[in-house]
């Protein structure tokens, strides 16, 4: 049973979306998908099978003001960074549409990762295939400070990064005896608390255990990735790195810089294919 976990990083994330277009192409497909945030935004158009609709996500539709940008932050309706309702209804809906028929098909299971706000606790779930607006995968890209919480069953969500970043455990409980994790940040690196983490946590301050989620989650970041890395080094897992991001970060919108990224991402797992091939049969 194969499973693909994929990291969230918002834009940094279209490196994974060259990676699984290229397993597409390959015809590659997993049983078992888990995505965080961006991971499991993009994710859905792998299970799809609907190679490059990433590409023209992140080049045709990112950039655009209509997308994302400050003036959606503050607006009372949305209070994002990035357009709600456009980027989750409109786009998958209207402008770029995506097949729910294929996705429907998929033989595999689609989770994705939240993080409840009440107990800092990871859910997993399985992201549902008749839901146009797309609410969960709202919910595991809901960044602190730049989303707002997002309600599922009466419990409010935030980003899955915050309790569970790289989620490759959850693919070797579901049964998966092969993995694949595609992560977004370039080999060695090493995470500390990010500047806005302070002022989150003093947010969330009524919300103990999400606060200390949010406090930790540095040091969880880099023992989890010591514990992939030692399993990528006894064969157990294949894990594909980017030696470098090309300095997108996470709101990046240059449709140069995202194809860029992309492209490197598809001829990574081009160049990496006859290895992963050789793991997937031993």
């Amino acid at each position: 049973m194969l499973g693909l976990t994929l990291e969230g990083g918002a834009s940094r994330t279209v490196y994974s979306c060259g990676i699984m277009d290229a397993l597409l192409e390959d015809k590659i497909i997993a049983d078992y998908v888990i995505g965080v945030s961006a991971g499991a935004a993009f994710g859905v158009s792998y299970c799809s099978g609907q190679i490059r609709r990433n590409l023209r996500l992140a080049t045709e539709f990112m950039g655009t003001k209509k997308y994302m940008g400050a003036r959606h932050l503050i607006d009372p309706k949305n209070r994002c960074y990035y357009n709600l309702d456009y980027a989750y209804n409109v786009v998958p809906n209207v402008e770029l549409p995506f097949d729910y028929e294929a996705y429907r098909n998929f033989k595999g299971r689609f989770c994705a990762v939240v993080t409840n706000v009440k107990n800092g606790k990871a859910e997993y779930m399985d992201v549902p295939k008749d839901d146009t607006h797309w609410n969960l995968l709202r919910a595991t890209c809901a960044l602190p400070l730049l989303f707002p919480e997002i309600e599922i069953n009466g419990e409010k969500y935030m980003d899955g990064g915050i309790s569970d970043s790289i989620p490759y455990m959850q693919a070797i409980k579901a049964g998966c005896d092969k993995n694949i994790v595609v992560l977004t940040r370039p080999k060695g690196y090493v995470k500390t608390q990010e500047p806005a983490t302070k002022l989150a946590m003093k947010y969330y301050h009524k919300h103990p255990e999400f606060a200390e989620a949010l406090a930790t989650r540095a040091e969880r970041y880099n023992k989890c990735i010591a514990e992939l890395m030692e399993l990528k080094a006894e064969g157990k897992v294949f894990v594909f790195t980017p030696k470098t991001t090309f300095g997108v970060g996470r709101t990046e919108g240059d449709p140069v810089k995202l194809r860029r990224l992309y492209d490197y991402g598809y001829n990574h797992a081009k160049w990496a294919m006859d290895d992963l091939k050789k793991y997937l049969c031993k």
